[in-house]
């Protein structure tokens, strides 16, 4: 998969509010993520994020509970990969 191409603005934007510590995610099967104290206005966004490791948890948290949520290693990666040289941002 190459992130550049396959995420699109949407998904780089909120990339970019996890990393910057924005963004609650719901203990789930299908996490519900939550920027700024608000539900993301697109949760397909957040399932697929979650479901391609990109963001996860920051911690164990009960069935529903909201928790911070943060960039796994992968994530972390595809944001690297949106800012280098001759990325489309």
């Amino acid at each position: 998969m190459d992130l550049r191409t396959d995420l699109n603005h949407r998904e780089r934007a909120t990339l970019r509010a996890v990393a910057e510590g924005h963004a609650e995610i719901s203990c789930s099967r299908e996490p519900d993520l939550f920027v700024d104290g608000l539900a993301c206005c697109d949760q397909h966004t957040a399932h697929r994020l979650a479901h391609l490791g990109l963001v996860a948890p920051a911690r164990d948290g009960r069935w529903g509970e909201r928790v911070p949520a943060l960039l796994t290693e992968a994530g972390a990666a595809a944001l690297d990969d949106l800012a280098g040289p001759g990325a489309a941002a």
